[in-house]
C-alpha cells in the first residue's frame, strides 16, 4: 500500500497489497483517461476501480460505481463499507427500491455512490440527480454497454461532462462489432487487457482444469430422433425450394440464421407466398428446437416442450400441422413410455457420476432450460445428492428467495446449485470446487463468466457435458475459438486507439518524421 500511501485517508486495505499489474493499469488509467480493463475473474478488477475512485476523492471529486444488478450493487456496497473511510452519508447505495425523493437527498450528500445503471439513468432523466463534481464513473461488467442498455445513457452523460470512464470486464466478446460498440459507447481511449498466461498475472492465477465429457445417444433417443428428423428434413427442403435456408442438414442451422430467416419471411409483401413460407418456417423452427432438446438436454425437456405446444389454446397452422403428424405423435408416445421406464439422457448418468466424485464439495451445474434444471434437481435428490434449483424472476423467484438460496449454499445446507444463466454474473455466489456445464454454449462471454465461478482462491475443475453428433460438438469448438480470438481482437483495437492518440507524424517510439 506504500505506493498509494497518500490515499490512506480515503481507503483502508488492511493487509491487502496492490499487485504490480494493478499498479501499472492504474498508472495507465491516470495517463490515458477513459479505459477498458479486461482481466480474468479473481484478479482484482474491482480494486482498480476503488483506487481510481480514491484518487478522485483526494482531489475533492466524487465517484460512482455502477453494477448491472441490484444483488451485485449490494455486494459491492457491503464490501466498500469495509474499504472506504467514509461515514454512512458519504457512501451510498442507490437502487430502484429506494424512493425517488430519498434517492435525490442521498445522491446529493454522498461522495461515493454504488448504484444500478437504470436507477442513475432514471434520476438523470428526471433531473433529480446532477453529475456535477463527479470525477469518475466505474462501469462493472461493462460488456453490457451496448444498444439501449442503461450503461450507454449514463456513459453519454459522462462524455458530455468530460467525466472519466472506467470499464471493467472479464469478457468483452470476440466479435469486432460488439467490442467496437463497447469502446464507442464508453468513449474508450485506452485498453488494458491481461490473460492468465501473461507473466505479470500468471503467478496469481489459480488453475482451472477443463474436462470435456463425451456422451453417446441412448437407443431410445436415437429412436425418437429418427421419428423427428424426416419431418424436419422435408420441411427444410420445402423452404429450400422457396429460396430460404440453403442448408442440407436441419440440425446444423445456426440459431441466429434460423431466426433471421423468420424475420426475412415476415417482410415478404406477397401475402400468399409469405403465409406459405411462414407455415413451413414455424414447423421447422419448432422441430429444430424439439430435436435439439431431445438430443442435447433429455427426454423430459423434449416432452415438456411438446406438451406445452399441445396445451396452448391458440396455435398457428404450422404448429397444428406438426402436432397432427403421425411420426411426431409417435415420438411423443415413445418419450412418455421412456419416462415411465425411468430412462433419460446419458448426460444425467455422467452428471451424477461426476458429482459423486466431489461428494460433500460445492458444485454449480449450469443448464439452459427450466425443464432441464427441474429434471436435474429431481435426479440428484433421488440419488441422495442435496441440490436446489436457482432460476430468475421469470420463474416466479423473487430476489429475497434468491438470496436465501445463495445463503443456504454458502452455509453448505446443500452441495449442488443447479442454475440458469442468472448465476453466470451479477450475484454474490461463493467460489466452488467445480463447475459443470450440462451443455456447451457458443457465447465466449457466458463461457468465461461461468468458468469464473471456480478457481478464484484455489484450483478448480470445469466439466462440459457434450452429446456426440449433436450441436454440442459444434458449440464446444466455437466457444473455444471465440475465447482465443477475443484477446487478439482487443489488442488490435487498442493498437488502433493508440495510433489515433499519437500526434501526426510521430512513430511508435515517439520520434517525429
Amino acid at each position: 500500500m506504500d505506493e498509494f500511501g497518500e490515499l490512506k485517508e480515503f481507503i483502508n486495505l488492511g493487509d491487502m497489497t496492490i499487485r504490480a499489474y494493478q499498479k501499472n493499469i492504474i498508472d495507465s488509467i491516470k495517463r490515458n483517461g477513459n479505459t477498458l480493463v479486461v482481466l480474468p475473474t479473481g484478479l482484482g478488477k474491482t480494486m482498480i476501480g476503488v483506487i481510481i475512485i480514491a484518487e478522485n476523492l483526494s482531489k475533492n471529486k466524487k465517484g460512482i460505481f455502477l453494477a448491472p444488478t441490484r444483488p451485485l450493487a449490494e455486494q459491492h456496497y457491503n464490501n466498500f463499507k469495509k474499504i472506504f473511510n467514509l461515514n454512512e452519508e458519504e457512501l451510498a447505495l442507490v437502487i430502484g427500491s429506494v424512493p425517488k425523493k430519498k434517492r435525490s437527498e442521498i445522491e446529493k450528500n454522498a461522495k461515493v455512490i454504488v448504484a444500478t445503471p437504470q436507477t442513475i439513468a432514471n434520476d438523470l432523466k428526471d433531473a433529480i440527480f446532477s453529475m456535477d463534481n463527479i470525477g469518475v464513473v466505474v462501469f462493472d461488467e461493462c460488456h453490457k454497454a451496448v444498444g439501449k442498455y442503461a450503461y450507454t445513457y449514463v456513459a453519454n452523460e459522462c462524455n458530455i461532462r468530460d467525466i472519466t470512464i472506467l470499464g471493467l470486464t472479464a469478457s468483452p466478446g470476440s466479435k469486432k462489432e460488439r467490442v467496437t460498440a463497447i469502446v464507442e459507447s464508453l468513449n474508450i481511449k485506452n485498453i488494458e487487457a491481461r490473460v492468465t498466461t501473461d507473466p505479470d498475472v500468471s503467478m496469481y492465477v489459480k488453475q482451472k482444469h477443463v474436462h470435456n465429457v463425451f456422451v453417446d445417444k441412448t437407443d431410445t433417443i436415437r429412436l425418437i430422433s429418427s421419428l423427428i428428423a424426416p419431418e424436419a428434413e422435408n420441411t427444410l427442403r420445402t423452404l429450400n425450394k422457396m429460396g430460404f435456408l440453403r442448408f442440407k442438414r436441419f440440425d446444423r442451422i445456426p440459431k441466429g440464421i434460423l431466426i433471421d430467416a423468420g424475420n426475412q419471411i415476415s417482410r415478404i409483401k406477397a401475402s400468399n407466398y409469405r403465409m406459405g413460407a411462414m407455415f413451413s418456417y414455424v414447423k421447422l423452427l419448432n422441430l429444430c428446437h424439439a430435436y435439439e432438446l431431445l438430443t442435447t438436454e433429455g427426454i423430459y425437456p423434449f416432452l415438456t416442450y411438446m406438451k406445452n405446444m399441445q396445451n396452448k389454446e391458440i396455435k398457428s397452422k404450422g404448429v397444428e400441422s406438426l402436432l397432427a403428424n403421425k411420426n411426431i405423435q409417435k415420438a411423443v408416445t415413445e418419450a412418455e413410455a421412456a419416462i415411465k421406464r425411468g430412462e433419460e439422457h446419458g448426460k444425467i448418468i455422467a452428471l451424477i457420476d461426476t458429482i459423486i466424485h466431489y461428494r460433500k464439495k460445492s458444485i454449480i451445474v449450469f443448464a439452459q432450460y427450466r425443464s432441464t434444471i427441474k429434471m436435474i434437481v429431481e435426479y440428484l435428490i433421488n440419488n441422495d445428492i442435496p441440490a436446489k434449483a436457482f432460476v430468475g424472476k421469470k420463474e416466479g423467484v423473487t430476489q429475497e428467495m434468491q438470496k436465501s438460496i445463495i445463503q443456504d449454499f454458502r452455509d453448505r445446507v446443500f452441495d449442488v446449485l443447479v442454475a440458469s444463466s442468472i448465476a453466470e454474473e451479477g450475484l454474490d455466489i461463493p467460489t466452488v470446487d467445480a463447475v459443470i456445464f450440462y451443455e456447451p454454449i457458443p457465447s465466449e462471454i457466458r463461457n468465461i463468466q461461468r468458468k469464473g465461478r471456480t478457481g478464484r482462491f484455489r484450483d478448480g475443475d470445469i466439466y462440459i457435458l457434450v452429446a456426440r453428433d449433436t450441436k454440442d460438438e459444434v458449440y464446444t469448438y466455437i466457444s473455444l475459438q471465440r475465447e482465443k480470438k477475443m484477446i487478439d481482437l482487443i489488442r488490435k483495437i487498442n493498437a488502433g486507439l493508440a495510433a489515433k492518440a499519437r500526434p501526426k507524424g510521430q512513430s511508435l517510439l515517439g520520434a517525429t518524421k
